[in-house]
């Protein structure tokens, strides 16, 4: 599925509460999480982040890549179960969707390598992430954007879906 033109605005709108990046440190993150959240981290900056902190994502989403430039891909100590998916720039894969509901019943935690582009993405996780889902992603020189997952997220995340051509 392909972004239309027409809906280019409407994905610059955060889905949750914007932190300002001077302000996205590891108090104001704990915040927004419960003891049992199931955090996911769509990006790798934000990945990489959470993990700085010690706030290992249950689910991270990267492409080894940062504003389109190469970047070596996070570090940590952690065993991932690995998966991977062709997901090209202004679009959703079939098959990146599959992957995302993979991941949702794969042994935790689990890492996502897309090969293309991962921004989009935060939209199916907001469809099929489970009830206590946290969904963390950056917002272009403005700052971190935090997702509770509730019946209001999952329909507008659904209906933007709908609206991929």
């Amino acid at each position: 599925m392909k972004l239309p033109d027409s809906l280019r605005a409407r994905m610059k709108i955060p889905l949750g509460p914007l932190i300002p990046e001077s302000q996205a440190n590891k108090s104001t993150i704990q915040k927004h999480l419960t003891k049992n959240s199931y955090l996911i981290t769509v990006g790798d900056r934000t990945s990489e982040k959470m993990v700085s902190f010690g706030l290992i994502p249950s689910l991270q989403i990267i492409d080894n890549q940062e504003k389109r430039v190469k970047r070596e891909p996070t570090k940590n100590d952690k065993a991932y179960t690995e998966l991977v998916c062709d997901n090209p720039a202004a679009e959703i894969t079939p098959q990146s969707i599959d992957v995302i509901k993979k991941a949702f019943v794969s042994k935790t935690p689990v890492r996502i390598i897309v090969s293309g582009e991962e921004d989009l993405l935060v939209i199916p996780v907001c469809v099929y992430a489970p009830e206590n889902s946290i969904v963390m992603y950056g917002q272009p020189n403005e700052g971190l954007v935090i997702v509770k997952i509730t019946p209001e997220i999952r329909n507008k995340t659904q209906r933007l879906l709908d609206l991929m051509e």
